[in-house]
């Protein structure tokens, strides 16, 4: 079940929301788990007995974390036991194809392919579940004792799809008391709509631009088409993927809940540094805490700072979908986070902003060609016609109406804070 599907938004939304009101505040967690796995179970009832498992092991990582705060290695132990196996369910349901197909390019192998059904939305609550137990063991938050509020927390379904990952410290509050107002509710159901808005009328629509030109045959496009499928891409992620953020945020509100920012206005930056700072920011906040700063972050001297930008990067992009392409276009992006901190962000800072901004929005156009591709076969031939400069553009041109190119303009106006100001 997703948030724009008339199933969601005209049964399964108004009838939760208003038996969540009609529950005793008791009660309210207890519903919420329910409707949680409700929400879960749509479309593959089998997994949820995963979730519940996940949860319910977890539950009993933290309570032991937290029972033996005192004694370091049984402590460390049982941390290390939770997160290796949180990390090895995720590894086995979205990486084994990915992994038996790459032992399978060795010529003395055949392993047959296990066709192993992706869990919806493992990725985020794995990552949820992995902060609060890292954040147990390092004494931010107290083990939840209760299990059901742990479970609400986890398997929350307005975030669960895809995402922001709530980090439970930020929740903690309000799992155990929250209250709901008028206002939490008229700007929870306006932020959802606007998310619902940057869905329907925006990603779906420039979307079609860029599947037209990658499912085609390049014989019939140019270089410019190319370049189009590439920005129209470009408005895509981010509205569908903000617009999503937005809908789990204003599905929040209308629950007592409220989760932080994920999205800044990513498409004015003038670094590739800036734009993680505005893009997914609670994915790039939580491999800076859980990841990059356990390496060693930036105090290990220069050499150690760029290995562990590569590899949290190659994570990200790992962490993203099971392909060489998402690993590429995340090592693209650390290396010019490495190349910025070599000097070359000193550089920007001297020249004039526009450059800055035409030079990151060049890395991440590049980078999303990488992120679109099935495979980087596939990407490197998109990047190849568009760096090929030739080819007319009369052939794609046909194919595409005034509406695609008027809401292409529209999504370009609204990626950036223009509203904001004029509002």
């Amino acid at each position: 079940m997703v948030f724009s599907s008339l199933v969601f938004m005209f049964a399964y939304l108004p009838i939760t929301l208003l038996a969540y009101y009609l529950v005793p505040r008791q009660g309210r967690n207890i519903f919420l788990f329910i409707v949680n796995l409700i929400f879960y179970g749509w479309g593959e009832p089998k997994l949820v007995l995963l979730m519940v498992f996940n949860i319910f092991f977890n539950y009993i990582g933290g309570w032991l974390v937290d029972k033996y705060r005192a004694d370091a290695k049984k402590k460390k132990l049982f941390l290390i036991l939770t997160c290796v196996l949180d990390i090895g369910i995720l590894a086995v349901f979205k990486y084994t194809g990915m992994i038996t197909e790459t032992l399978n390019m060795l010529p003395f192998l055949n392993i047959p392919e296990l066709q192993i059904s992706l869990p919806i939305g493992i990725s985020f609550y794995t990552f949820q579940i992995l902060s609060y137990v890292v954040d147990v063991y390092r004494g931010d938050v107290k083990a939840q004792r209760n299990f059901i509020d742990l479970a609400a927390y986890i398997a929350m379904f307005p975030q669960l799809i895809a995402g922001p990952i709530v980090r439970y410290e930020t929740v903690e509050q309000e799992i155990r008391e929250r209250q709901v107002t008028m206002d939490d509710l008229a700007q929870g159901f306006r932020r959802f709509v606007v998310g619902l808005a940057k869905k329907l009328l925006l990603a779906n629509q420039v979307a079609q631009v860029a599947t037209i030109v990658y499912s085609g045959n390049p014989a019939n496009y140019g270089s410019l088409m190319y370049w189009l499928a590439a920005i129209a891409y470009t408005l895509q992620i981010y509205f569908d993927f903000s617009g999503y953020s937005d809908m789990a945020i204003g599905l929040g509100r209308m629950f007592g809940f409220h989760f932080l920012e994920n999205f800044n206005y990513p498409y004015v930056s003038c670094s590739v540094q800036e734009f993680w700072r505005r893009w997914h920011i609670s994915l790039s906040s939580w491999f800076r805490d859980y990841l990059y700063i356990p390496l060693g972050g930036n105090r290990r001297g220069k050499v150690r700072t760029y290995i562990n930008l590569i590899i949290v990067f190659a994570c990200t992009g790992l962490w993203h979908g099971a392909s060489f392409s998402f690993i590429v276009w995340g090592l693209w992006h650390g290396l010019f986070l490495v190349i910025e901190r070599l000097g070359f962000k000193k550089a920007l800072d001297k020249l004039p902003k526009f450059i800055g901004w035409i030079y990151t929005m060049l890395v991440v156009l590049v980078g999303w060609v990488f992120f679109r591709a099935d495979t980087l076969p596939a990407a490197m031939k998109y990047l190849g016609e568009m760096f090929s400069f030739t080819g007319g553009v009369s052939n794609g041109m046909a194919q595409f109406d005034n509406l695609s190119f008027i809401i292409t303009v529209i999504a370009i106006v609204l990626c950036t804070p223009v509203y904001q100001f004029l509002k």
